[in-house]
């Protein structure tokens, strides 16, 4: 009887801003590996997310929702989707009956790379009725995809499809990563995206959009000390600084609070977490503190 082949390799996932690509992500790991807001642009980095059988092993890259660049930070989150499928054996473009879909981002990066395998994926199918979800299928064959699955991924329905529709399409292959690793990721680096989270989700307007995190300092826990963290938010404007620290530093309090039971919580540690607000002004069209921040 002959063995099943092992299959493995990289998938991108592609889509507009607030399609839905971080709660797939989370959902197929299993485990929170990408922040999700209800503000777009939430995502400013890909992430690996590592989903893996005894027959095949899937390395799914999460990527900012494509957009037409404003500024030097979003040509820098345009260029990590495109460096997503440098070595993608498949892409999902993922979309939702309703959404304004511009096409011309996508239609620029797909054209670069012809002959990658596309999967179309209509995402939040629980939301809307089947006539809709086929006239946006209809509406999206310009991509020309391969197969295409219906889905909805805050409800986990129709995943398994989804797998099964990938693993079809990679190649032969021994795993690329151990397969208990979830992603390729430091947890200093999900610290900060908690963080950066908090800050999203508890201040309103443009504040979440100017402001970026770096740890300054990471200790793990040793005996009855716990888990040491101190992170800088960084902000582009003097008042925005005062908009993060809030009222006698109640905003600040209140992100750190619900930053730190989170990371302990992904931890299964106590954890001790310190924030810090600094003013980068215009950060977000200086290349020297884009790279700081890790943006190519």
């Amino acid at each position: 009887m002959s063995q099943v082949p092992h299959r493995a390799g990289f998938v991108a996932l592609l889509g507009k801003p607030n399609v839905g690509k971080s709660t797939l992500l989370n959902a197929l790991a299993g485990e929170k590996l990408a922040i999700v807001t209800p503000k777009a642009q939430t995502t400013r980095h890909r992430i690996l997310g590592i989903v893996s059988t005894d027959d095949w092993q899937i390395i799914f890259s999460d990527t900012p929702g494509l957009i037409a660049p404003r500024y030097e930070l979003h040509k820098s989150m345009m260029q990590s989707a495109g460096s997503a499928l440098q070595d993608a054996d498949a892409l999902v473009l993922m979309a939702h009956p309703e959404e304004i879909f511009d096409e011309t981002p996508v239609r620029e990066l797909l054209a670069l790379h012809p002959d990658i395998p596309r999967i179309l994926v209509i995402n939040k199918c629980d939301a809307y009725p089947a006539d809709k979800v086929q006239a946006r299928i209809e509406e999206l064959q310009w991509v020309k995809p391969r197969a295409t699955c219906v889905i909805s991924a805050l409800r986990q329905i129709g995943l398994s499809e989804l797998l099964d529709t990938l693993v079809a399409i990679l190649p032969e292959s021994p795993p690329f990563y151990d397969k208990d690793q979830l992603t390729d990721r430091p947890m200093r680096f999900f610290a900060a995206e908690t963080i950066r989270e908090k800050v999203f989700l508890f201040l309103r307007q443009e504040i979440p959009y100017h402001t970026e995190v770096t740890i300054l300092f990471y200790k793990d826990a040793e005996g009855d000390d716990p888990v040491h963290i101190e992170a800088e938010i960084h902000v582009a404007r003097q008042t925005q600084k005062a908009m993060v620290i809030g009222k006698q530093g109640a905003m600040i309090k209140k992100i750190g609070t619900a930053a730190r039971k989170e990371i302990a919580h992904m931890l299964g540690q106590p954890v001790r977490l310190e924030l810090y607000v600094r003013v980068a002004e215009d950060w977000k069209d200086r290349p020297e503190w884009l790279r700081r921040f890790g943006y190519e």
